[in-house]
């Protein structure tokens, strides 16, 4: 028999993931729940790289009822098509991983599938030219998708802002919902007989009782990882890159409607242009450049100049072994950390809050619900890093020692059978439930230099001349609805402009 329903939610922790919970738990389950409390302190600061994210964002502020120009004004937000990406593949080089699909399909065959026949046989074509994304980003363009049966019904864009404004803004949302907010920190975590977390305890003295308990408390899981004895993979083989600096820097002339990710000798550098300023930040490998090396570097390569001292961060790439433990759950750094090159910190805290919603326990905490729940999250992560080991396994570079080592390491198994399959025949599997699909694997894979011994033979039927045809009348509609778009800076000035006197 059931031992009863969840009554008692215990967010450990604020920042983005807590409040992302927070609000999600007060605002789509609120008649579930008889209490809601969130305990963080002010004292503890939170990581706040993550200002760029993806699509998937839409349908977690849409059901919360947010208006998109309320919040991209509130996070002194602007828009983003897509990421491009400097020096990756080869110095000199640049491509776009734009959101939303290239081109469209040749009968049955993928679009992607004539491109490359057509690029094998002619070359001097651009992936980014079947874009309308792409296009808008290298234009400074930008709307909201209109109409119907044309590119611009189909235009796909997420948003950079200011993550520390985002949790201030679901911290309003979820308050005025009943959330009850706490101020202090965790001294200890108590335990029961069953191993199960009863309560925590402030350093203050209060204790904090609970039915269920998300762990938010960042890198240390406090929670998870430390009561709870739950181990972390690390995937810093895969992944070298281990430290960060963070630095904004004055706004410099109109915001780009993307995010910008250079490699430089011992890693990459991303800009994140904001309303009031862009975000600023170096990735690198402790094992290949030393902290002054790359203070050194970050500085060298700003825009513009900086308007604080560069904030160090540390982390290692992996995941916890589990996400859910007893009637305890990880989400956001608590459950693992990869880098923030493809905008996936957000997109990973959203996806664990809907995954827990469909797998919500009771008391009895079913042992099907966590595997289930558990498993799904580990293929997530394992999607994801797999994703971004294309983006430094892939390419010619060989000018410093830690492009030689990711030219030269091993990569799992799965993502060499994709790099392998691509080679041969341009052929890009789909699996079920993956974050990146098609065009995105396209994008990275053509933007790294990696193209495919031989077209796919079923493209070999069409006539050379109905296939430029084609691709012709393609760019010609791509290109027509550029036209329609206004600049990403007039259309933010229109609908969305944050008042940038009020402090950042």
């Amino acid at each position: 028999m059931s031992q009863g329903t969840i009554k008692k939610v215990v967010i450990a922790g604020g920042g983005t993931a807590g409040w992302m919970t927070a609000a999600w738990f007060s605002r789509i389950l609120r008649d579930d729940f008889e209490e809601i409390v969130l305990v963080e302190s002010e004292e503890i600061g939170t990581v706040g790289v993550g200002e760029a994210t993806t699509p998937y964002i839409h349908v977690f502020n849409r059901h919360l009822g947010i208006s998109e120009d309320e919040f991209v004004r509130f996070t002194k937000g602007t828009f983003k098509l897509g990421i491009e990406f400097v020096n990756w593949g080869r110095q000199g080089h640049a491509y776009h991983h734009s959101f939303g699909p290239y081109g469209r399909d040749y009968g049955a065959l993928p679009f992607h599938a004539v491109w490359l026949r057509h690029y094998l046989e002619n070359g001097a074509d651009r992936l980014e030219n079947y874009s309308l994304q792409s296009l808008a980003s290298i234009n400074g363009r930008f709307m909201r998708p209109t109409g119907a049966n044309s590119p611009l019904a189909e235009i796909a864009y997420a948003y950079q802002f200011d993550a520390s404004l985002y949790a201030r803004f679901l911290r309003s949302i979820s308050e005025a919902a009943g959330v009850v907010r706490l101020e202090g920190k965790i001294g200890r975590v108590n335990l029961g007989d069953s191993g199960a977390i009863e309560s925590l305890s402030l350093e203050d003295g209060r204790c904090i009782d609970g039915d269920l308990f998300i762990d938010c408390t960042g890198f240390r899981a406090l929670l998870l990882g430390e009561a709870l004895g739950v181990g972390y993979i690390d995937w810093s083989r895969y992944l070298p890159c281990d430290r960060a600096l963070a630095v904004p820097t004055a706004r410099k002339g109109p915001p780009a409607p993307y995010t910008r990710s250079t490699a430089l000798s011992a890693g990459w550098q991303w800009r994140i242009p904001l309303q009031h300023r862009d975000g600023n930040g170096h990735v690198f490998s402790s094992a290949f450049i030393d902290d002054t090396q790359a203070m050194d570097a970050l500085l060298a390569n700003l825009d513009s100049p900086p308007l604080a001292d560069p904030r160090p961060i540390r982390f290692t790439t992996g995941r916890r072994e589990t996400f859910w433990k007893k009637n305890c759950i990880a989400v956001g750094l608590s459950a693992g950390f990869l880098e923030p090159l493809e905008s996936t910190s957000i997109m990973l805290i959203q996806n664990a809050i809907l995954r827990l919603q469909y797998l919500f326990p009771d008391k009895d905490f079913s042992k099907a619900d966590t595997a289930a729940y558990n498993a799904a999250m580990a293929r997530e992560y394992e999607d994801i890093r797999d994703f971004l080991i294309l983006h430094y396994k892939v390419g010619t570079r060989d000018d410093s020692e830690f492009w030689r080592y990711c030219r030269h390491m091993d990569i799992p198994e799965g993502l060499q059978n994709r790099i392998d399959l691509f080679s041969s025949r341009g052929r890009i599997p789909e699996e079920r439930g993956e974050q990146f699909r098609t065009p995105s694997w396209l994008a990275v894979m053509i933007g790294q230099g990696l193209m495919p011994a031989a077209p796919e033979p079923l493209s070999l039927s069409i006539p050379s001349d109905a296939m430029k045809t084609w691709l012709s009348d393609l760019r010609s509609v791509i290109g027509n609805c550029l036209t329609r778009m206004p600049t990403h800076e007039d259309f933010i000035a229109q609908h969305c402009q944050a008042r940038l006197s009020e402090s950042a």
